[in-house]
Protein backbone atom coordinates (compact mmCIF):
# COMPACT_ATOMS: atom_id res chain seq x y z
CA UNK A 1 0.00 0.00 0.00
CA UNK A 2 2.94 2.41 0.99
CA UNK A 3 4.33 1.92 -2.70
CA UNK A 4 1.15 2.20 -4.08
CA UNK A 5 0.64 5.14 -2.11
CA UNK A 6 3.82 7.00 -3.29
CA UNK A 7 3.47 6.21 -7.10
CA UNK A 8 0.28 8.53 -7.43
CA UNK A 9 1.59 10.98 -4.88
CA UNK A 10 4.60 11.10 -7.55
CA UNK A 11 2.26 10.36 -11.01
CA UNK A 12 -0.80 12.49 -9.48
CA UNK A 13 0.76 15.89 -9.08
CA UNK A 14 2.48 15.44 -12.51
CA UNK A 15 -0.55 15.15 -14.28
CA UNK A 16 -2.50 17.87 -12.49
CA UNK A 17 0.63 20.19 -13.24
CA UNK A 18 -0.73 19.51 -16.97
CA UNK A 19 -4.43 19.82 -16.38
CA UNK A 20 -3.04 23.32 -15.03
CA UNK A 21 -1.51 24.17 -18.11
CA UNK A 22 -4.29 23.34 -19.80
CA UNK A 23 -6.95 25.32 -17.99
CA UNK A 24 -4.77 28.24 -18.69
CA UNK A 25 -4.74 27.77 -22.00
CA UNK A 26 -8.65 27.87 -22.20
CA UNK A 27 -8.57 31.01 -20.37
CA UNK A 28 -6.54 32.84 -22.17
CA UNK A 29 -4.12 33.25 -19.61
CA UNK A 30 -1.42 32.00 -21.90
CA UNK A 31 -0.98 31.49 -25.96
CA UNK A 32 1.00 29.88 -28.16
CA UNK A 33 3.74 32.26 -28.10
CA UNK A 34 4.36 31.55 -24.32
CA UNK A 35 4.59 28.33 -24.87
CA UNK A 36 6.78 28.46 -28.18
CA UNK A 37 9.24 31.37 -25.24
CA UNK A 38 8.99 28.91 -22.31
CA UNK A 39 10.14 25.43 -24.53
CA UNK A 40 13.15 27.23 -25.38
CA UNK A 41 13.95 28.19 -22.29
CA UNK A 42 13.77 24.70 -21.06
CA UNK A 43 15.38 22.96 -23.81
CA UNK A 44 18.54 25.59 -23.48
CA UNK A 45 18.35 26.45 -19.74
CA UNK A 46 16.21 24.50 -16.74
CA UNK A 47 16.88 21.25 -17.70
CA UNK A 48 20.24 21.08 -18.45
CA UNK A 49 20.67 22.97 -14.78
CA UNK A 50 18.71 20.07 -13.43
CA UNK A 51 21.12 17.32 -14.94
CA UNK A 52 23.51 19.26 -14.47
CA UNK A 53 23.16 19.20 -10.37
CA UNK A 54 21.89 15.52 -10.31
CA UNK A 55 25.06 14.53 -11.65
CA UNK A 56 27.46 17.13 -10.38
CA UNK A 57 26.44 16.67 -6.93
CA UNK A 58 26.88 12.52 -7.10
CA UNK A 59 30.17 11.06 -5.96
CA UNK A 60 30.50 9.12 -9.12
CA UNK A 61 33.91 7.66 -8.60
CA UNK A 62 32.69 6.15 -5.24
CA UNK A 63 29.60 4.40 -6.48
CA UNK A 64 30.43 3.68 -10.54
CA UNK A 65 29.92 0.23 -11.82
CA UNK A 66 31.23 -0.29 -14.90
CA UNK A 67 28.69 -3.43 -15.85
CA UNK A 68 26.02 -1.74 -14.99
CA UNK A 69 26.71 1.39 -16.38
CA UNK A 70 26.98 -1.20 -19.70
CA UNK A 71 23.91 -2.42 -18.88
CA UNK A 72 21.68 0.71 -18.97
CA UNK A 73 24.12 1.77 -22.31
CA UNK A 74 23.09 -1.55 -23.95
CA UNK A 75 19.43 -1.95 -23.48
CA UNK A 76 18.94 1.70 -23.91
CA UNK A 77 20.13 1.32 -27.35
CA UNK A 78 18.46 -1.87 -28.41
CA UNK A 79 15.57 -0.30 -27.37
CA UNK A 80 16.09 2.52 -29.48
CA UNK A 81 16.59 0.33 -32.74
CA UNK A 82 13.99 -2.17 -31.68
CA UNK A 83 10.97 0.68 -32.01
CA UNK A 84 12.54 2.85 -34.56
CA UNK A 85 12.88 -0.59 -37.17
CA UNK A 86 9.22 -1.48 -36.27
CA UNK A 87 7.89 2.01 -36.29
CA UNK A 88 9.82 2.59 -39.88
CA UNK A 89 7.71 -0.35 -40.78
CA UNK A 90 4.33 -0.73 -38.78
CA UNK A 91 3.37 3.17 -38.17
CA UNK A 92 1.60 4.38 -41.41
CA UNK A 93 1.78 8.11 -40.82
CA UNK A 94 5.52 8.65 -41.32
CA UNK A 95 5.08 12.58 -40.32
CA UNK A 96 4.64 10.65 -36.45
CA UNK A 97 7.33 8.02 -36.51
CA UNK A 98 9.66 10.21 -34.79
CA UNK A 99 7.89 11.36 -31.89
CA UNK A 100 6.57 7.83 -32.05
CA UNK A 101 10.30 6.16 -31.15
CA UNK A 102 11.13 9.47 -28.80
CA UNK A 103 8.06 8.79 -26.68
CA UNK A 104 8.27 4.88 -26.47
CA UNK A 105 11.85 4.86 -25.74
CA UNK A 106 12.66 7.53 -23.45
CA UNK A 107 11.74 7.91 -20.04
CA UNK A 108 11.69 10.12 -17.54
CA UNK A 109 14.81 8.60 -16.26
CA UNK A 110 16.45 11.62 -14.64
CA UNK A 111 13.77 13.23 -12.68
CA UNK A 112 11.50 10.72 -11.46
CA UNK A 113 14.22 7.98 -11.18
CA UNK A 114 16.42 10.08 -8.39
CA UNK A 115 12.66 10.78 -6.25
CA UNK A 116 11.83 7.24 -6.54
CA UNK A 117 14.94 6.08 -5.87
CA UNK A 118 15.47 8.53 -2.54
CA UNK A 119 12.14 7.85 -1.43
CA UNK A 120 12.82 3.83 -1.19
CA UNK A 121 16.48 4.33 0.03
CA UNK A 122 17.13 7.03 1.47
CA UNK A 123 19.73 8.63 -0.78
CA UNK A 124 19.98 8.56 -4.65
CA UNK A 125 21.45 5.54 -4.77
CA UNK A 126 22.23 4.48 -8.55
CA UNK A 127 20.50 6.84 -10.10
CA UNK A 128 23.69 8.53 -11.14
CA UNK A 129 24.80 5.81 -12.58
CA UNK A 130 21.84 5.00 -14.59
CA UNK A 131 21.68 8.64 -15.50
CA UNK A 132 25.27 8.55 -17.03
CA UNK A 133 24.30 4.93 -18.86
CA UNK A 134 21.05 5.88 -20.56
CA UNK A 135 20.03 9.58 -20.42
CA UNK A 136 23.16 10.76 -23.03
CA UNK A 137 22.02 7.97 -25.32
CA UNK A 138 18.26 9.15 -25.07
CA UNK A 139 19.76 12.72 -25.92
CA UNK A 140 21.85 11.20 -28.96
CA UNK A 141 19.16 8.97 -29.88
CA UNK A 142 16.44 11.37 -29.78
CA UNK A 143 17.97 13.99 -31.58
CA UNK A 144 18.85 11.25 -34.52
CA UNK A 145 15.84 10.33 -34.70
CA UNK A 146 13.82 13.44 -34.90
CA UNK A 147 16.76 14.61 -37.07
CA UNK A 148 16.06 12.12 -39.32
CA UNK A 149 11.70 11.70 -39.03
CA UNK A 150 11.68 15.56 -39.01
CA UNK A 151 8.69 17.55 -41.07
CA UNK A 152 11.05 19.30 -42.68
CA UNK A 153 14.00 16.02 -42.94
CA UNK A 154 14.67 14.49 -46.31
CA UNK A 155 16.04 11.60 -43.89
CA UNK A 156 19.85 11.88 -45.33
CA UNK A 157 20.65 14.54 -43.39
CA UNK A 158 23.55 13.28 -41.09
CA UNK A 159 25.57 16.40 -40.54
CA UNK A 160 22.37 17.81 -39.18
CA UNK A 161 22.34 15.31 -36.97
CA UNK A 162 26.14 15.27 -36.03
CA UNK A 163 25.85 19.11 -35.58
CA UNK A 164 22.95 18.81 -33.45
CA UNK A 165 24.18 16.11 -31.20
CA UNK A 166 27.56 18.13 -30.47
CA UNK A 167 25.64 21.22 -29.76
CA UNK A 168 22.32 19.69 -27.73
CA UNK A 169 22.50 21.98 -24.14
CA UNK A 170 21.36 18.63 -22.59
CA UNK A 171 24.01 16.20 -24.03
CA UNK A 172 26.50 19.36 -22.91
CA UNK A 173 24.89 19.64 -19.20
CA UNK A 174 25.71 15.86 -19.11
CA UNK A 175 29.38 15.93 -19.92
CA UNK A 176 30.04 18.77 -17.56
CA UNK A 177 28.20 17.31 -14.51
CA UNK A 178 30.15 14.43 -14.96
CA UNK A 179 33.82 16.19 -14.96
CA UNK A 180 32.95 18.21 -12.13
CA UNK A 181 32.39 15.16 -10.34
CA UNK A 182 34.74 13.49 -11.42
CA UNK A 183 37.23 16.33 -10.54
CA UNK A 184 35.37 16.79 -7.69
CA UNK A 185 34.73 20.80 -7.67
CA UNK A 186 33.12 22.22 -5.36
CA UNK A 187 31.52 25.68 -7.14
CA UNK A 188 30.56 28.95 -4.09
CA UNK A 189 27.35 28.62 -2.48
CA UNK A 190 25.95 31.64 -5.07
CA UNK A 191 26.56 29.53 -7.74
CA UNK A 192 24.86 26.16 -6.22
CA UNK A 193 21.97 28.02 -5.60
CA UNK A 194 21.45 29.55 -8.83
CA UNK A 195 21.50 26.79 -10.32
CA UNK A 196 19.37 25.29 -7.75
CA UNK A 197 16.59 28.08 -8.58
CA UNK A 198 16.98 27.20 -12.33
CA UNK A 199 16.60 23.66 -12.17
CA UNK A 200 13.64 23.96 -9.82
CA UNK A 201 11.97 25.89 -12.84
CA UNK A 202 12.68 22.67 -15.49
CA UNK A 203 10.01 19.94 -14.49
CA UNK A 204 6.55 22.62 -13.48
CA UNK A 205 7.38 24.83 -16.53
CA UNK A 206 7.75 22.08 -18.80
CA UNK A 207 4.67 19.98 -17.45
CA UNK A 208 2.75 23.65 -17.63
CA UNK A 209 3.69 23.74 -21.47
CA UNK A 210 2.58 20.41 -21.97
CA UNK A 211 -0.92 20.62 -20.79
CA UNK A 212 -1.23 24.48 -22.65
CA UNK A 213 -0.08 22.73 -25.76
CA UNK A 214 -1.96 19.52 -25.40
CA UNK A 215 -5.17 19.30 -28.00
CA UNK A 216 -7.58 17.50 -27.41
CA UNK A 217 -9.28 16.57 -30.46
CA UNK A 218 -6.11 16.11 -32.05
CA UNK A 219 -5.28 13.82 -29.46
CA UNK A 220 -8.30 12.06 -29.94
CA UNK A 221 -7.31 11.55 -33.24
CA UNK A 222 -4.27 9.56 -32.27
CA UNK A 223 -5.10 7.30 -29.38
CA UNK A 224 -4.42 4.08 -30.91
CA UNK A 225 -0.29 4.47 -31.49
CA UNK A 226 -0.35 6.35 -28.03
CA UNK A 227 -1.69 2.76 -26.59
CA UNK A 228 0.38 1.15 -28.48
CA UNK A 229 3.28 3.56 -27.83
CA UNK A 230 3.02 4.03 -23.90
CA UNK A 231 2.60 -0.12 -23.52
CA UNK A 232 5.89 -0.71 -24.92
CA UNK A 233 7.46 2.14 -22.91
CA UNK A 234 5.14 0.94 -19.77
CA UNK A 235 5.33 -2.63 -20.05
CA UNK A 236 7.23 -4.55 -23.00
CA UNK A 237 10.00 -3.32 -22.04
CA UNK A 238 10.28 -3.85 -18.50
CA UNK A 239 8.81 -7.37 -19.12
CA UNK A 240 12.10 -7.95 -21.50
CA UNK A 241 14.59 -6.72 -19.45
CA UNK A 242 14.19 -6.55 -16.15
CA UNK A 243 14.99 -10.54 -16.08
CA UNK A 244 18.07 -9.22 -17.84
CA UNK A 245 18.80 -7.23 -14.64
CA UNK A 246 18.07 -10.00 -12.24
CA UNK A 247 20.26 -12.48 -14.34
CA UNK A 248 22.92 -10.27 -14.33
CA UNK A 249 22.77 -10.42 -10.66
CA UNK A 250 21.43 -6.53 -9.97
CA UNK A 251 19.21 -6.13 -7.32
CA UNK A 252 18.14 -3.04 -4.16
CA UNK A 253 18.32 0.70 -5.57
CA UNK A 254 20.15 -0.87 -8.76
CA UNK A 255 16.69 -2.78 -10.06
CA UNK A 256 14.81 0.05 -9.09
CA UNK A 257 17.07 2.56 -11.16
CA UNK A 258 16.67 0.19 -13.90
CA UNK A 259 12.64 0.00 -13.61
CA UNK A 260 12.57 4.01 -13.82
CA UNK A 261 14.46 3.86 -16.57
CA UNK A 262 13.06 0.93 -18.67
CA UNK A 263 9.32 1.75 -17.28
CA UNK A 264 8.54 5.10 -16.28
CA UNK A 265 6.40 7.88 -18.37
CA UNK A 266 7.12 9.44 -21.08
CA UNK A 267 9.81 12.64 -20.43
CA UNK A 268 8.48 15.93 -20.64
CA UNK A 269 11.79 16.69 -22.14
CA UNK A 270 10.44 14.89 -25.15
CA UNK A 271 7.75 17.27 -26.36
CA UNK A 272 10.15 19.91 -25.88
CA UNK A 273 12.67 18.35 -28.32
CA UNK A 274 9.77 17.38 -30.59
CA UNK A 275 8.63 20.51 -30.83
CA UNK A 276 11.21 22.43 -31.22
CA UNK A 277 12.95 19.62 -34.01
CA UNK A 278 9.58 20.23 -36.03
CA UNK A 279 8.01 16.70 -35.20
CA UNK A 280 4.48 15.61 -33.92
CA UNK A 281 4.57 17.28 -30.77
CA UNK A 282 0.44 16.42 -30.65
CA UNK A 283 1.58 12.82 -30.60
CA UNK A 284 4.56 13.26 -27.80
CA UNK A 285 2.05 15.43 -25.61
CA UNK A 286 -0.48 12.36 -26.01
CA UNK A 287 2.22 9.90 -24.91
CA UNK A 288 3.52 12.06 -22.07
CA UNK A 289 0.11 12.44 -20.47
CA UNK A 290 -1.15 9.07 -21.04
CA UNK A 291 2.03 7.25 -19.94
CA UNK A 292 1.94 9.21 -16.92
CA UNK A 293 -1.68 8.43 -15.84
CA UNK A 294 -0.99 4.75 -15.99
CA UNK A 295 2.57 4.85 -14.67
CA UNK A 296 1.04 4.81 -11.31
CA UNK A 297 -0.47 1.41 -11.87
CA UNK A 298 2.14 -0.57 -13.61
CA UNK A 299 5.24 1.29 -11.64
CA UNK A 300 2.94 -0.17 -8.21
CA UNK A 301 2.70 -3.49 -9.97
CA UNK A 302 6.38 -4.16 -11.57
CA UNK A 303 7.71 -3.10 -7.84
CA UNK A 304 5.69 -5.93 -6.44
CA UNK A 305 6.69 -8.06 -8.98
CA UNK A 306 10.11 -7.46 -8.12
CA UNK A 307 9.46 -7.45 -3.58
CA UNK A 308 7.97 -10.73 -4.43
CA UNK A 309 10.93 -12.35 -6.10
CA UNK A 310 12.92 -10.95 -3.48
CA UNK A 311 14.59 -8.41 -5.62
CA UNK A 312 14.24 -5.07 -3.50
Amino acid sequence: MDNFIFSLNATVPVFLVMVAGYVLKLRGKVNDNFCTVANDINYKLTLPALLFMDISTSNIREVFDLKYVAYCGIVTTVCFGAIWAGAKLLVRDKTEVGAFVQGSFRGSAAVLGVAFIQNMYGNAGMAPLMIIGAVPLYNIFSVIVLTFEGNNSDGKNIKNAFINICKNPIILSILAGVAVSLLNIDFPDIVDKTLESIARLATPLALLVIGAGFEGRKAIAKVKITVIGSVIKLIVQPAIFLPVAAWLGFSGDKMVAALIMLGAPTTASCYIMAKAMNNDEVLTSSLVVFTTLLSSVTLTGWIFVLKSMGLL
